[in-house]
């Protein structure tokens, strides 16, 4: 059976970046340079090349540079194509011709939750990816991609699964599970940011999803959880009462690029991948005293 097409994503960056203060504290996060782009636009090109046409990028107060990255921008263009730049004017051209750029504010940081919710408009009643700028997930085939061939399969819910160590589980949420088969879960409990001793297992939730439209009625039945926020995974665990969410254990170095070591890491990584630098990072590294 052929699934609904996903045509959406949302993306939220209304954080206030505390974690990478001072660098962050004019420009946002998602916009620190990783390698040769900002940190969100790895994401939308995950999303665009996975067949998204709609990008609802979620912002609040001191976001603008976002909205400008993916906008046009007649003077650069101009300056480009009057300097024979034509390389570097068809590359910033493409940006803001990847996709449907729509923006919506979330008026306060009351987590994931809520940002998800603050697009519920704009997503409608058809099902939508989520994906998270700082979590870099590195490999020959991007996570997005591999869950949307769940999604194909099965038409539920899925979510980006990754085994983290067990001391580590409560920075996550983490899930309870049935195995289906090598790497896919059925979900069958969720808890948020537990304990190590409470904690169904150390399959940990990171940043990609995809969603079923009636997550938006789950996020109305709960209240603030873990942190003081509205928490996606209390709304995930709500939704589990009538339908099905699988989890899929992602392919592909993950990098914390929200802490600044992650950050760096994932900089070395791809930088060392770039056909362009990489040779020379490369030999640059080598030389290094360590």
């Amino acid at each position: 059976m052929r699934q609904k097409p996903i045509r959406k994503a949302v993306l939220p960056a209304a954080g206030l970046g505390t974690r990478f203060l001072p660098a962050s504290k004019a420009s946002p996060k998602e916009m620190l340079p990783l390698v040769d782009k900002p940190l969100i636009q790895y994401v939308v090109e995950e999303a665009v090349a996975c067949g998204i046409t709609d990008i609802i990028i979620v912002t609040g107060r001191g976001k603008r540079a976002i909205e400008d990255h993916f906008d046009v921008s007649f003077e650069l263009e101009y300056a480009l194509k009057d300097k024979g730049k034509d390389d570097i004017l068809r590359d910033v051209r493409a940006i803001s011709d990847m996709a449907n750029f729509w923006y919506v504010r979330q008026p306060e940081a009351r987590g994931l939750g809520h940002a998800v919710a603050c697009a519920r408009t704009m997503v409608g009643d058809e099902p939508f990816a989520v994906l998270l700028a700082d979590d870099v997930i590195h490999g020959p085939k991007t996570a997005l991609a591999q869950m949307m061939a769940v999604y194909e399969e099965f038409g539920t819910s899925v979510i980006g699964l990754q085994r983290v160590p067990e001391a580590e589980v409560v920075n996550y949420g983490v899930i309870a599970s049935e195995p289906v088969r090598d790497r896919l879960h059925r979900v069958t409990d969720l808890v948020e940011k537990p304990k190590p001793a409470d904690a169904p297992s150390n399959l940990s939730v990171i940043g990609r999803y995809i969603l079923d439209p009636a997550i938006f009625k789950a996020l109305d039945g709960i209240s603030a959880g873990a942190g003081g926020e509205l928490q996606l995974t209390d709304a995930l665990k709500g939704m589990l009462r009538g339908r099905v969410i699988h989890g899929l254990e992602l392919e592909g170095r993950r990098y914390d690029a929200g802490s600044k070591l992650g950050f760096l890491m994932a900089t070395v990584a791809l930088g060392l991948d770039s056909p362009e630098l990489g040779p020379d990072f490369r030999a640059f590294l080598k030389d290094l005293d360590l």
